[in-house]
């Protein structure tokens, strides 16, 4: 039995056609994608929440499709209308995508969004319930290693392994392209848990790495003193936040002015860190941690944001980061290539945590998941054979460190 349930239109296009009989109230789609309803009425402010627009047209032919903005109820995929369409009239259901589809003659009519584009790739990857669904099936029952267990405890199991999968195993590197403002802060992504790479990019589209900066910091906290440098409390006993000097010297600085830290001369400079142009990094004998001309960023917790060094105003970055998996409906996914190392993980996870279980059976559990997961690292590490020959083309340039 065919896993395919989607035809080619569907699929490429997003889209999905009926055609009416005269008789017929009610249309069901087939998408992969559960269709979002909020609204039929565009001058609703959530009708721009819908995940799809309707269409009909008298002849199906191009131009002849008009946006159908009344008369018709959602539930589930089942797309019911308060009359049934006229014998004859076709209708599309158009998911939005980035191009907006090829129904609609206007900005306003055409369906742009991204559902489209974010199913492409999808039959990669099982979603979560149904790694629940089968993992209830397979490892659940009399006669089984887990006799019984509630559904509550395997999703627990099951989203603690998405998220420690997502840490070393999963792809969930998530990225983000931002400019940088004049104050010299992006805002940390909702979803974040940990960086990855921070680049800025330039006028060729090349990354240029930026590295995090051990030459200042930022504090959490930052209290007014008084003239004996004791911090000063409001009336609740709170000490009284100011402003940070450090973060503002940083940001107003000129990263070629810090060979004042040696001395104030055109000789200092050039003796330390090397020619200007170039900035630090230039001489024998400098820390390799300071070797970079690239920009600086750091982590301003108290902020919750990314901020960056003076050179790097109005520069395009991109911030790829990791995420836990678990952030979005469309993250709680599992590559089908992981499939049996979440079974595993979610076995040994249930078994463990029980009272007067076997250590012998709880060690065997252990070392199926290790064994599981590492086969699971291997496959999604995507490794190729030419590449890697291609990275052996340079086995005569010889390491000089």
């Amino acid at each position: 039995m065919s896993l395919i349930k989607e035809t080619n239109r569907q699929y490429y296009e997003g889209a999905q056609g009926f055609k009416g009989n005269g008789s017929n109230y009610s249309f069901t789609t087939t998408f992969n994608t559960d269709l979002v309803w909020y609204s039929a009425d565009p001058s609703n402010t959530n009708y721009a929440k819908n995940n799809f627009k309707l269409y009909s047209s008298p002849n199906g032919l191009p131009d002849s499709w008009t946006e159908i903005t009344s008369g018709y109820i959602l539930s589930g995929n089942t797309i019911r209308f308060d009359s049934p369409p006229a014998d004859g009239t076709y209708i599309t259901v158009q998911l939005k995508r980035l191009d907006g589809g090829n129904y609609g003659s206007t900005y306003s009519d055409k369906a742009y969004g991204n559902v489209v584009e974010d199913n492409y790739g999808s039959y990669a990857y099982i979603k979560l319930n149904d790694v629940i669904n089968n993992f209830i099936v397979a490892y659940v029952g009399d006669d089984k290693l887990i006799q019984r267990v509630n559904r509550t405890d395997i999703l627990f199991h099951a989203k603690r392994a998405v998220q420690e999968f997502s840490y070393d195993v999963l792809k969930s590197v998530n990225s983000q392209e931002l400019t940088i403002p004049t104050s010299l802060s992006v805002a940390i992504p909702q979803d974040y848990v940990n960086y990855v790479n921070i680049s800025w990019v330039d006028n060729q589209g090349v990354k240029h790495p930026i590295l995090p900066a051990n030459l200042t910091s930022n504090t959490y906290s930052n209290p007014l003193q008084d003239n004996a440098g004791l911090p000063i409390q409001d009336n609740f006993d709170n000490n009284i936040e100011g402003t940070s000097i450090t973060e503002e010297r940083w940001r107003t600085n000129d990263l070629r002015l810090r060979n004042e830290s040696i001395d104030n001369s055109e000789f200092g400079w050039n003796f330390y860190y090397g020619d200007q142009s170039y900035g630090s990094g230039q001489m024998y004998g400098l820390d390799p941690v300071n070797a970079n001309i690239n920009g600086y960023f750091t982590i301003n917790e108290r902020e919750g944001k990314f901020s960056f060094s003076s050179d790097l105003v109005n520069k395009i970055i991109i911030l790829e980061y990791i995420s836990d998996g678990l952030s979005t409906n469309s993250d709680t996914r599992v590559p089908k290539l992981a499939e049996e190392a979440m079974y595993a993980y979610i076995s040994h996870a249930i078994i463990a945590s029980r009272i007067n279980q076997p250590e012998y059976i709880v060690n065997r559990l252990k070392r199926e998941k290790s064994a599981k997961l590492r086969n699971a690292k291997i496959r999604l590490s995507n490794l190729k054979l030419s590449e890697i020959i291609q990275v052996f083309r340079g086995k005569s340039k010889w390491i000089k460190h």
